[in-house]
């Protein structure tokens, strides 16, 4: 619109992507090919890719230019979310960035698999239809197409060229707009020849939602998030009163659970990482001197290593994962040191911090008696007749009666 409105000649858009949802791709596929002013989009920079949906989008394009050292395809459907179990076209409230969630992504062909899974079979013989269809209008090659989806085939920029998958090969943007100089395009209802040659060019960068959403849909920032929202909420439990980490922390959290939200999620990375949060927790709250947070370290190593699916581009770093489980380990060390030394600390409260404690006899009493203990007056039984001022020590707590000996022969004592 703001193109339209400012009378551009043509809408340059650089890709770079391992796919996305699915919604949002046929969203911006509508917008583009709904467009009254051209469209280019330019896989770039130099090792960029256009994969899963990018393929999609490159081929409903006006003009589809790559950098060199960059590539196309893998255009296979593959169902998200928690176990798999998502859908590659429903569900999921689309963004312009989001580069995970219900995808038609992946280099997962199985057509085994696809034959005896109705619904697989129905979202791939969808997405080849839909590819060819885009392929039709902008006259490309549809036969590659299908291979791209059946297949997961990709293409680098200059067999792209060749096979008619791309218009043009560009070094950068100004080789670009020379190459489609003089090119005619359909754009709306209208024929356009481009003059773009030497053209001034004004970049629009991506909003803060935008940029908001592509980072935490990053699944190393995601887990981030996810323990920062943990040990936020975790130091609010134990140091109740201030707010500040229960608040950061909860933000945290949910921003990490909808990151991951976005995410092709294992079931068995989800459940693993759970459960190495429950058995840290577990162990802050239950010291076991170690047996639940050595469990708790290592199920969360192995969960967010397993946590999302075998999808390009959506891995959990290994640089990520070892420094997280090690400062999981430290936590865990240090709940445990603190466990075992208030293990060791004398009873400071209650009836046993009575226990071995002097009090002072208020009056003579050769059996029950009233004593001074712990600046309190308490009803006592002794052993041994007590004289008044005399000392004894207290050998038990039996209610509000305490059972007491004299600390010396002579009952005042020693």
């Amino acid at each position: 619109m703001t193109a339209a409105e400012r009378e551009a000649d043509l809408v340059v858009l650089a890709l770079d992507t391992p796919g996305g949802l699915d919604t949002s791709m046929r969203e911006m596929i509508q917008a583009i090919l709904g467009s009254p002013v051209p469209v280019a989009i330019y896989v770039s920079p130099r090792g960029a890719r256009a994969a899963s949906a990018g393929t999609y989008l490159l081929y409903a394009a006006h003009l589809a230019a790559m950098a060199p050292g960059t590539n196309v395809g893998a255009a296979t459907p593959v169902a998200i979310g928690i176990g798999g179990g998502g859908d590659d076209e429903r569900g999921r409230k689309p963004s312009p960035r989001d580069p995970a969630a219900d995808r038609s992504d992946g280099p997962r062909p199985d057509e085994g698999a696809a034959a005896r899974d109705p619904s697989r079979q129905k979202a791939v013989r969808d997405a080849v239809a839909y590819l060819q269809g885009l392929a039709d209008l902008r006259g490309r090659n549809a036969e590659w197409a299908r291979k791209a989806v059946e297949d997961a085939d990709s293409l680098p920029a200059r067999e792209a060229l060749k096979q008619g998958v791309v218009d043009i090969v560009a070094v950068d943007l100004a080789d670009l707009l020379r190459q489609a100089d003089g090119r005619s395009v359909e754009a709306g209802t209208s024929t356009r020849v481009l003059a773009v040659a030497g053209a001034s060019v004004e970049a629009v960068a991506a909003n803060w939602k935008e940029r908001l959403l592509a980072a935490i849909s990053n699944p190393n920032l995601a887990l981030l998030l996810l323990m920062a929202g943990l040990y936020g909420l975790l130091i609010e439990f134990y140091v109740p009163g201030t707010g500040v980490p229960g608040v950061i922390g909860a933000i945290a959290l949910l921003l990490g659970l909808y990151g991951l939200a976005l995410l092709p999620v294992t079931l068995a990375g989800a459940a693993l990482l759970l459960l190495g949060i429950a058995l840290m927790v577990a162990e802050g709250f239950a010291p076991s001197f170690g047996a639940l947070g050595i469990g708790g370290v290592l199920a969360f190593a192995a969960g967010g290593v397993l946590l999302l699916d075998d999808v390009p581009g959506f891995e959990v770093s290994w640089q990520v994962v070892v420094p997280l489980a090690v400062a999981n380990a430290l936590a865990v060390a240090a709940v445990a040191a603190l466990a075992l030394r208030a293990r060791r600390r004398p009873v400071v409260s209650g009836v046993e911090s009575m226990l071995g404690t002097t009090v002072e006899a208020l009056e003579d009493f050769e059996r029950d008696g009233w004593v001074l203990a712990h600046g309190e007056r308490w009803h006592a039984r002794t052993s041994a007749p007590l004289r008044r001022g005399g000392r004894a020590r207290i050998t038990g707590v039996d209610g509000l009666l305490v059972s007491v000996e004299p600390c010396g022969n002579d009952g005042k004592g020693a």
